[in-house]
């Protein structure tokens, strides 16, 4: 009696035991091959809940709460977190300093945005035509002020707004120019704009250049056969095309002025016209480091979040439908 060697299906499927019965090993493998891409995820959600997750949950546990003081608060027991629901919101709501760091903060954004934007759009649109000279390093020029830390643009822009040791004010005083103080009222939002534009013009410039690479050739040339100049081409062709990282880029742009710290805390110390709640983020900073109400300031944050997601959200829908519009 001969014996019929076993297929490398049949070894995978059926091995003998100790006891003398059968044992599928293909389905274990399955399992384990399915299982394989939620084990590799695991670091990352892991980081991603201990750096995100967690500290928004305890900044949102905090603003629910309050230090309730007893007698003059000294001695054990004299200072205790107590529940307050939704007083620290109401507090913030109500809170007319708050209010008007966001309209600055607004302010600060129909400056520095639409020029950023524009500026990006326009390096991009000249570094894709085919008379660009020099693009590589016209590219590297326009995006290396982003590579400079924020608080590093901030001092040296800085002191070149300080009458006493900056070069342009000794031009000016040369010529008998009007030499403007950068530090006062609204000139204010010219200074931290011009930085804000300086730093971040490069970025959105990559970003949209890249949308420009991707554009078939074979288009223009088409367009420039029926007789299409660059400007035309620029306006009816590239500039549709590239509407949604124009789109994602004013997202960001958006956000990051909501955001803005940077700037005007760096500069705080070189004039006494800047107030410690100039932006939002200035004012949640005040509160916690200065005032020492780190629960307000926990529900100033939650507050500023949660208006930032709706107006991102809101932009998203009213740029999703205008997109389906034009697609119909």
């Amino acid at each position: 009696m001969t014996s019929t060697p076993l297929k490398g299906s049949d070894r995978l499927t059926a091995g003998p035991l100790a006891d003398g019965t059968a044992t599928s090993v293909r389905p274990r493998l399955r399992r384990r091959g399915r299982s394989a891409p939620y084990w590799f995820l695991v670091p990352a959600v892991l980081l991603f809940a201990a750096f995100t997750v967690v500290p928004i949950g305890y900044a949102v546990w905090l603003s629910l709460h309050k230090v309730q003081v007893k007698g003059i608060g000294l001695g054990k027991g004299a200072r205790q977190q107590v529940w307050n629901g939704i007083g620290n919101y109401t507090d913030v709501l109500h809170d007319s300093e708050f209010g008007h760091s966001v309209l600055r903060a607004f302010g600060y954004g129909l400056i520095v945005i639409p020029t950023m934007l524009g500026l990006a759009l326009v390096f991009a649109l000249m570094l894709d035509t085919p008379q660009a000279r020099s693009a590589k390093f016209a590219r590297l020029a326009i995006f290396l002020p982003y590579a400079v830390p924020g608080i590093i643009a901030a001092l040296m822009w800085g002191f070149l707004y300080l009458p006493t040791v900056s070069p342009f004010y000794y031009i000016l005083r040369e010529f008998h120019l009007p030499q403007p103080d950068l530090f006062d009222g609204g000139n204010l939002y010219l200074s931290f704009a011009n930085i804000a534009v300086w730093g971040g013009t490069g970025f959105n410039m990559i970003v949209i250049y890249t949308a420009l690479r991707a554009i078939p050739q074979e288009i223009y040339e088409a367009a420039r056969i029926d007789g299409a100049s660059d400007l035309k081409i620029a306006l009816r062709i590239k500039i549709p095309i590239v509407l949604p990282s124009l789109v994602l880029t004013f997202f960001f742009s958006v956000i990051a002025t909501l955001q803005v710290f940077t700037e005007p805390m760096t500069l705080r110390p070189l004039t006494n016209g800047l107030s410690t709640s100039w932006s939002p983020l200035m004012a949640i900073y005040d509160s916690a480091f200065l005032r020492s109400d780190i629960y307000g300031a926990s529900a100033t944050a939650v507050v500023l979040a949660l208006a930032t997601f709706v107006v991102s959200f809101a932009l998203l829908r009213v740029s999703d439908r205008y997109t389906r519009e034009d697609r119909a």
